[in-house]
């Protein structure tokens, strides 16, 4: 990504707004950490990263302060480290993801009350977008992934985004981009895949029939099952790092 130049802005041809490049620093880091082109435990630094962005260090600094406040990149004794949460941080996110997505449902169930005043359905055309997309995948399954992981991750935002509360999935958007690094680097199987896929489609379904006690019920033992797979391999994962601290080549 090197040699896409420096100074404070990029300047796109055809007289386009110009892009701080701070601001594009940050989006990239933050793919890149998100996605596992940095791993997680490289320490990031500043001159390191200015070569690696083609900028100076001065846009780097900015982008790592933006993800520190965060949460993403985290401080240590000796320098700046992408975040990586315990195991007991991981199932606390795992339930924060939960209290988000179950609280879309929520509103709807509320939508004749005093207080919130909502549409009484969920946006249905974006659920059919969503169940199209993962028809497509039953029928063509994706390859395990980054593209696989935005693709669920969109999924679920997109749920609650048409649950009519953005601002509900701008959250969760937040929650995501704290374990994806995870994520991204336990490739899942074809029968993870498949009961993913599985589970989107019947949410889907069940959110166009109207059913949405039974969609909730679906969703939170899908997110359930989820975290339970992603900290039985995170605890695989320390076991087999102690394992190879205890032998040699």
């Amino acid at each position: 990504m090197a040699g896409r130049g420096s100074g404070e802005d990029a300047r796109p041809a055809g007289g386009r707004r110009r892009v701080p490049l701070a601001a594009r620093v940050y989006d990239e880091l933050r793919h890149d950490l998100a996605t596992g082109e940095l791993a997680p435990t490289e320490r990031l630094r500043a001159e390191r990263l200015a070569q690696r962005y083609g900028v100076s260090r001065t846009p780097v600094r900015e982008a790592l302060a933006r993800l520190q406040a965060d949460g993403l990149v985290q401080r240590h004794p000796d320098g700046l480290y992408l975040y990586r949460p315990r195991l007991n941080e991981l199932d606390e996110l795992y339930e924060l993801r939960i209290v988000l997505e179950s609280r879309g449902f929520q509103r709807l169930a509320a939508g004749g009350s005093v207080q919130v005043h909502v549409a009484a359905e969920h946006d249905l055309p974006t659920v059919r977008a969503e169940l199209a997309r993962w028809l497509e995948y039953r029928d063509t399954p994706p390859e395990p992934g980054p593209d696989l992981v935005a693709a669920d991750e969109r999924f679920h935002t997109e749920l609650l985004r048409a649950a009519g509360n953005s601002a509900l999935a701008e959250a969760l958007a937040a929650v995501y981009l704290r374990v994806r690094p995870v994520r991204t680097m336990d490739v899942p199987t074809a029968e993870r895949v498949a009961a993913m896929t599985t589970d989107h489609i019947t949410i889907a379904e069940q959110v166009l029939a109207g059913d949405d006690e039974q969609a909730l019920h679906t969703l939170t033992a899908h997110i359930d099952s989820s975290r339970a797979h992603v900290r039985v391999r995170a605890e695989q994962a320390i076991a087999f790092t102690k394992l190879g601290r205890a032998v040699r080549d």
